[in-house]
């Protein structure tokens, strides 16, 4: 069976599995070489906005994408061919990077201009300098919480294909809207162009409410965007693809 998925899928699909494999092995050091920190964090290489693609922190997390990648990847490669399915899969990937880290960037701007209203330099901070917590009681509470949330931005990478894979669900949702599917939590099959706005809009709240649990929700966003873009942009010609 596996071999006949189509080869772009069923590769991405081995690459997948083998970097989280290594990963387990690794341990940290992938995580801190692979995963994809915040761009301006100390721990950010470039190289991240690709390799973090390719990362996942569970066994749940690869079983859920690569069984979605699965089931709409291989009508899409044979739709769109595989130049043009391989740029789906990985400007879906990076526009997930991107959103995710631009929400980053605006918090961390807000939480460090309160922080020098508060009086402490949080630039220092982060560049080694011994900065103290000056103030009120209550003043040092709030920097301290302030200061959590911005090193929480710094030091947590993003991981997984959920952003590139979202691109492709978008791609598949924009070419055959009317396609029927059925998600978890959701006992009956709904139409994929009903059904995929709900989702970007709960992904919304959950990423800018904070509420997301420890998931990158605006990644979601992000790839689902882009793969919406290219599959609006591909359409008019998908004849040619076919």
């Amino acid at each position: 069976m596996f071999n006949n998925i189509p080869p772009i899928t069923r590769n991405l699909i081995i690459i997948n599995v083998i970097v989280f494999v290594a990963s387990y092995f690794l341990g940290s050091k992938a995580i801190e070489y692979l995963a994809g920190f915040y761009p301006f964090s100390p721990f950010f290489h470039s190289w991240q906005v690709i390799t973090h693609m390719f990362m996942h922190g569970s066994i749940m997390h690869i079983l859920f994408n690569m069984l979605t990648l699965y089931s709409f990847g291989p009508i899409l490669e044979q739709s769109l061919g595989d130049k043009k399915y391989l740029i789906l899969y990985f400007l879906s990937g990076l526009g997930a990077f991107f959103l995710f880290n631009l929400w980053n960037f605006i918090e961390v701007q807000q939480f460090t201009r309160e922080l020098q209203q508060l009086g402490f330099n949080v630039n220092a901070y982060l560049s080694g300098a011994n900065v103290e917590f000056t103030g009120t009681a209550e003043s040092i509470a709030t920097q301290r919480g302030l200061l959590e949330n911005v090193k929480n931005i710094v030091t947590t990478p993003m991981v997984g294909a959920s952003g590139a894979i979202f691109g492709v669900v978008a791609a598949f949702a924009t070419l055959y809207p009317d396609s029927k599917i059925m998600m978890m939590f959701i006992p009956v099959p709904m139409k994929v162009k009903y059904l995929m706005p709900i989702v970007i809009l709960v992904s919304i709240y959950l990423g800018v409410s904070g509420n997301g649990g420890g998931i990158a929700h605006l990644a979601h966003v992000g790839g689902a965007l882009v793969g919406w873009i290219l599959a609006r942009i591909w359409r008019k010609h998908l004849y040619r693809f076919n």
